[in-house]
C-alpha cells in the first residue's frame, strides 16, 4: 500500500509565510503528524504534493521522518484535489497497481493509523473506501449523498449543494481508500463544471457508481481527527485536543496531573511510578521522569531524563541534561546543555549549570554560574560563585575534588584545579590551582580612606 499526501495549498487564512502543512502540533509540523500515520498504518511509499513552496516543506520535514520512504511530487499550479492526485499517480510503483493508495491531506493531523487500518479492511479489490463523519458543524463539508438502499452514490460539495442536500449531516472527510487500477482512467475523466472551477476527486464517486463499482464507508468515531486546519483558530482547536490526549495517556497511566489542560507535552514523555506534575509544565523533545519524580509549576524540561525521588521546583528550567536520583533544583534555576549531575545534588533558585559535571552530595544554594566545571562529590559552592569558563575565544575547565568549599563572591578563572578538601575564602579571585586541604585568599589587601568624599549629582544651571 502506498499514499499520496496533498499539501500544495496556499494557506492563505493562516496569514503567514510559512506553509500551512509546516505550523506545527505539538511542536511537529502538521504534515509530519500525517506522514507518521501513513508509514504507521502500513504504507511503503508516501508521496507528498507539494506547490512553489515545496523546497522549504522538503527541508523542513526531512529533519522530522524517514527520507527513503517519501517521494515529492510538484503540483506548480493548484487545480484541485484530483488534479493533485493525477500529478501523483505516475510515481506510484508498479505493484500497487493492483492494491488501493490511501490519499490524506497535510492539515489534517490527528488522522490515526488505526483509523487509516480500519478503512483499508473494509474495501476488497476495486473498491472504492471513504472515511465519513457525521456532525451537526456540517458547514463548509461535502455531503455523502446516499440512495434508497443506504448506498453511497456520490459527494456534493456544499458551494454546488441544494438546499436540501445542505441538510445532510454525514460529510466527507476527504481521506480514501482508493483502487489504483481504475482511478487514473476515472481522474482522466473528471470535469471542472463547478463553482470553484476545480477538478474535485470527490467526482470518481459518481463515476464508480456509474460503472457499479462498490464504495464502503467507515464512520469516523472522533470529529476531531479529521478535522482540517484552515486558520490559526483551528490549529489551536487541533493543539488543545492533541494535549489533552497526551493528558489522557499520561492519567491512565498513573502520572498525577495537577491540571491537565495546563500540561504541554511537545515530544515524548515517559514517566515511572507516582509521578506528580503541577500546572504550566512544558516537556520539549524526548524526556524521562524516574519514580517518585515531583515536577513543580512553570518548569520547561527538554531532552532530559530525571532520576527517582528528585523535586523540580517551580520556575526551572532543565535541558540536555541528565538529573540523578533524590536530588532537587530550583525554585528558578537554570540548567543547560552538557550538565550532568549526579544523585542528591542540590542547585538552588538563580544558579545556572552548562557543562558541567556535579558529584554526589555536592550544592549551590544561590546565585552562581557553572560553567564547563568538574565537580567532586559533598562540595559546597558559595552564593555569588563565578566559572569564568571563557577567554573571549576558547572555553576552559575549572575541576574541583572532593569536599571544596567556594566562599560566597568569589570567581574561579578557568583553567584552574582545587584539590580535595580545598577551602577558597570569600571574596577570592582564582586563577591558580590550589593543592589539597589549603585555603585560597585571592583578594587585594582592604584599605580605608580618609576625607573621602562621596560623588553628588550636578546641580541644574
Amino acid at each position: 500500500m502506498e499514499a499520496v499526501i496533498l499539501a500544495a495549498g496556499k494557506g492563505t487564512r493562516m496569514h503567514s509565510k510559512l506553509p500551512k502543512v509546516l505550523h506545527t502540533v505539538g511542536n511537529k509540523p502538521m504534515l509530519a503528524h500525517v506522514i507518521d500515520s501513513a508509514a504507521s498504518a502500513g504504507a511503503k511509499k508516501i508521496h507528498i504534493v507539494v506547490g512553489n513552496d515545496g523546497k522549504q516543506v522538503k527541508d523542513k520535514i526531512r529533519s522530522f521522518t524517514f527520507q527513503n520512504k517519501i517521494s515529492w511530487v510538484l503540483q506548480a499550479e493548484q487545480l484541485g484535489t484530483a488534479h493533485a492526485v493525477q500529478k501523483a499517480i505516475p510515481h506510484i510503483g508498479t505493484k500497487t497497481r493492483n492494491e488501493h493508495i490511501l490519499v490524506l491531506y497535510g492539515d489534517v493531523p490527528l488522522i490515526r493509523p488505526d483509523t487509516l487500518r480500519q478503512l483499508l479492511a473494509s474495501t476488497r479489490a476495486n473498491t472504492i473506501g471513504i472515511l465519513t463523519l457525521i456532525t451537526a458543524k456540517n458547514r463548509g463539508l461535502g455531503r455523502i449523498l446516499r440512495d434508497e438502499s443506504s448506498e453511497i452514490i456520490g459527494i456534493v460539495e456544499e458551494k454546488d449543494a441544494s438546499d436540501s442536500q445542505k441538510e445532510i449531516q454525514e460529510v466527507n472527510s476527504g481521506i480514501m481508500a482508493l483502487p489504483v487500477g481504475q482511478l487514473e482512467s476515472w481522474l482522466g475523466r473528471i470535469e471542472r463544471n463547478n463553482q470553484q472551477s476545480e477538478y474535485y476527486l470527490t467526482d470518481i464517486v459518481a463515476l464508480a457508481v456509474a460503472e457499479k463499482v462498490a464504495i464502503s464507508s467507515v464512520v469516523v468515531a472522533n470529529e476531531m481527527e479529521v478535522q482540517g486546519v484552515n486558520d490559526k483558530s483551528q490549529l489551536v482547536l487541533v493543539e488543545r485536543h492533541f494535549q489533552m490526549t497526551k493528558s489522557k495517556a499520561l492519567l491512565e497511566k498513573g502520572v498525577m496531573l495537577k491540571d491537565p489542560s495546563r500540561v504541554d507535552i511537545r515530544g515524548e514523555l515517559n514517566c515511572g511510578h507516582d509521578v506528580e506534575i503541577d500546572i504550566n509544565t512544558l516537556f520539549e523533545g524526548n524526556v524521562t521522569l524516574g519514580d517518585n519524580v515531583k515536577i513543580g509549576p512553570n518548569a520547561v524540561i527538554k531532552d532530559s531524563s530525571i532520576g527517582n525521588g528528585t523535586q523540580i521546583l517551580p520556575g526551572t528550567i532543565i535541558e540536555g541534561a541528565t538529573i540523578g536520583e533524590e536530588t532537587i533544583l530550583g525554585p528558578s534555576a537554570r540548567i543547560r546543555p552538557g550538565t550532568i549531575l549526579k544523585n542528591k545534588v542540590k542547585i538552588g533558585n538563580f544558579v545556572e549549570t552548562k557543562n558541567a559535571v556535579i558529584g554526589k552530595g555536592s550544592k549551590a544554594n544561590h546565585l552562581a554560574y557553572i560553567g564547563d566545571a568538574e565537580i567532586g562529590e559533598n562540595c559546597n559552592i558559595g552564593a555569588g560563585t563565578i566559572f569564568c569558563n571563557y577567554d573571549g575565544a576558547n572555553k576552559h575547565k575549572s575541576v574541583l575534588g572532593d569536599n571544596v568549599f567556594i566562599g560566597s563572591n568569589s570567581v574561579l578563572v578557568a583553567p584552574v584545579n582545587l584539590e580535595r578538601d580545598s577551602f577558597v575564602a570569600a571574596g577570592s579571585a582564582i586563577n591558580a590551582n590550589v593543592p589539597e586541604g589549603h585555603l585560597a585568599v585571592g583578594r587585594a589587601k582592604q584599605r580605608n580612606i580618609s576625607g573621602w568624599k562621596r560623588p553628588s549629582k550636578e546641580k541644574n544651571s
